[in-house]
């Protein structure tokens, strides 16, 4: 089954508090364009991310505001930033790297960065007619100039989701992918 890639550069999502501390008390967020996820855009507001070694700067938050701020970083980035974060499923922070967030009016220092985990959003009825419904993980085969296999590519399932792969800026480098390809889907 075919299937769109998403490719995923960095990006933070903020909790409504740390936003504050990041923009000031009476800041909200504001649409730059939406993603290709339902309810989910990239927002004209921008950080650094600050480690040990370096900074990233212009880093894109992701509306809307979230329940943990996170910050999703490439491996690349994290030799950058002189971190060791680990790859994690979207929400899960369990043994994330301590960064830096720096905003115009304050910064937040906490445990948040990952690497996140090659998934694959779907909803039930997608995985019901693509036959991956109750998978944990399929494979993805990509065609074209660096063509491979991407194994254990995570099933996220909601109604809230619109059928794509997302990879991160290292994974479509590597197999010279760009964001609106297509690949194939491969269920065992």
């Amino acid at each position: 089954m075919k299937v769109n890639i998403g490719v995923s550069a960095r990006h933070v999502h903020v909790t409504k508090e740390d936003l504050k501390t990041l923009f000031g008390e009476q800041f909200s967020l504001t649409k730059k364009v939406d993603l290709s996820q339902p309810g989910q855009y990239a927002c004209n507001e921008q950080v650094i991310l600050k480690g040990p070694k370096g900074t990233i700067e212009r880093v894109r938050i992701l509306g809307p505001e979230r329940s943990k701020t996170q910050v999703e970083i490439s491996k690349t980035d994290s030799f950058t930033l002189g971190i060791k974060p680990p790859v994690r499923n979207s929400g899960d922070l369990k043994g994330a790297s301590e960064i830096t967030i720096i905003g115009p009016k304050g910064s937040v220092t906490k445990e948040a960065a990952i690497i996140a985990s090659r998934h694959v959003h779907a909803t039930p009825m997608d995985a019901k007619k693509y036959g991956f419904e109750g998978k944990e993980f399929v494979k993805v085969v990509v065609k074209g100039q660096k063509p491979g296999i991407l194994e254990n590519v995570y099933v996220r399932i909601s109604d809230d989701f619109s059928f794509e792969v997302h990879l991160d800026t290292d994974d479509a480098n590597a197999f010279l992918i760009n964001n609106g390809d297509e690949a194939e889907l491969v269920v065992e």
